[in-house]
């Protein structure tokens, strides 16, 4: 869990960096990036249900 909010983190401080350069971002659109987000939730959930309920 510490890597993913270090990971976050560090995210959050080139976003500041980029935004104070007025540098515009390469990362894809935000509905790209829900996505994503999704994907990753749903690979980690099935696991998940199955190691609480056997």
């Amino acid at each position: 869990m510490k890597i993913y909010i270090l990971s976050l983190a560090v995210g959050l401080l080139v976003g500041v960096l980029y935004y104070l350069l007025n540098v515009k971002s390469p990362a894809p659109p935000l509905v790209a990036l829900t996505g994503l987000l999704g994907m990753v939730i749903g690979e980690q959930l099935i696991p998940w249900i199955k190691s609480v309920f056997m």
